[in-house]
């Protein structure tokens, strides 16, 4: 939620009074603290190489993008890695659906490239590598293939149904204008025969609409998105064996793990604030908190002996020499600095210094010293004073 909300949430429930800044940089700061724990455990598994563990028969691996925005006006796209279990087809709707379960999610601000070995960590904890089948289901963007490349390059690729509908819908508006009766009508043959037919008699449909309609540019842009993608449009083959055709799982990732929290109203981000509320959120909605929460803590522990071990690296440097006065050719003394020695030495002014090969012997005063002959507590016990007691 909010930070505001949060404030305002803690002091209602467990009257605990915490400013929304303070909010804000506790979260910042476990949040950051988690994704130091997700980069080592990366680093550890390219250095180690571990065995990861054992995958489920069927697994859904599916990426995406979403903007979000930053101060100063600027957009920047986060990415979204969702992993799940395939479930088997159930009857829904007057036909067969296939769900996935056990989601989990992996967001970042950053490159292609880096947002491939960042998502390491989570792709071998879910086992993505060992999985029997791993079907990865994407809209067709070209750093969504180098993803698949990069973790499971023998994956089934699937052209996100809605996505390639899209296409083909774009095609019908441009000939028959959008939302028109024979637009509807022609869409709806279209899609029936890719989605029970597969995509041979689709793309000739287009061709044809191409070939007549020269002048319209979306027809060919339309067709030639769907020509380079018809190997993952095998939507037939996809639900014979029980797959998923449908990117919805990462689709409800964006909204609910990242603009729900990142793109609210008069939300604006910086940068560098963004992946740690990200990892938050990924652990949060991929009902991991406690997992989390515990390797927060022992970061922020670990950094903490780090902090004092340097403060007493930096301590020991500063006061590992001391200076010793030397004379110059022009006579005047100069500091130089020499090695002190790491024996204490005793103080010639403290009442209990002594050699420390000399044992102290026990001191007992004087016949004649005044202490044996001072008067302090005497008069409570003459006779006079022992009468006037009794008489009292």
């Amino acid at each position: 939620m909010p930070f505001e909300r949060a404030a305002e949430s803690l002091a209602d429930t467990l009257r605990i009074q915490i400013s929304e800044p303070t909010t804000r940089r506790r979260t910042q700061t476990w949040g950051a603290a988690y994704v130091n724990v997700q980069e080592e455990e990366v680093q550890r598994i390219e250095r180690e190489l571990p065995p990861p563990p054992v995958g489920p028969d069927k697994m859904l691996l599916s990426v995406d993008g979403a903007m979000v925005p930053l101060v100063r006006g600027e957009w920047a796209e986060v990415k979204t890695l969702v992993l799940g279990v395939i479930g088997e087809p159930v009857w829904e709707k007057e036909e067969w659906q296939v769900h996935a379960s056990e989601l989990s999610y992996f967001s970042r601000l950053m490159e292609a490239e880096t947002f491939g070995r960042a998502a390491l960590g989570e792709t071998h904890r879910r086992g993505v590598e060992t999985a029997a089948q791993v079907v990865a289901i994407t809209d067709g963007a070209v750093w969504e293939q180098g993803f698949i490349d990069y973790h499971r390059d023998d994956a089934a690729r699937v052209l996100d149904f809605p996505h390639a509908a899209e296409y083909v819908a774009q095609a019908g508006s441009a000939v028959w204008g959008e939302g028109t009766d024979t637009t509807k009508e022609w869409l709806r043959e279209q899609l029936h025969t890719l989605k029970h037919e597969g995509p041979v008699d689709v793309l000739s449909e287009l061709r044809r609409l191409v070939h007549e309609h020269p002048e319209l540019p979306s027809l060919s842009e339309s067709l030639s998105y769907l020509e380079k993608r018809e190997a993952q449009m095998q939507y037939p083959l996809c639900l014979a064996r029980g797959w998923p055709i449908g990117s919805g799982a990462v689709e409800s990732g964006n909204k609910v793990v990242v603009e729900a929290r990142l793109k609210g109203a008069g939300m604006h981000w910086a940068r560098d604030n963004v992946n740690p509320m990200l990892a938050l959120r990924n652990a949060l909605c991929s009902d991991r908190w406690a997992e989390a929460r515990s390797q927060i803590l022992g970061q922020q522990h670990l950094q903490t002996l780090r902090i004092r071990q340097l403060r007493r690296e930096r301590h020991l440097t500063e006061h590992a020499t001391a200076p010793v006065a030397t004379e110059t050719l022009s006579g005047i003394p100069v500091a130089e600095p020499t090695l002190m020695t790491s024996t204490p030495q005793p103080d010639a002014l403290a009442s209990d210094a002594h050699s420390p090969t000399t044992t102290r012997e026990p001191w007992r005063p004087g016949p004649n010293h005044p202490w044996r002959h001072s008067p302090i507590g005497k008069a409570k016990y003459t006779k006079r004073s022992v009468g006037s007691d009794a008489k009292n």
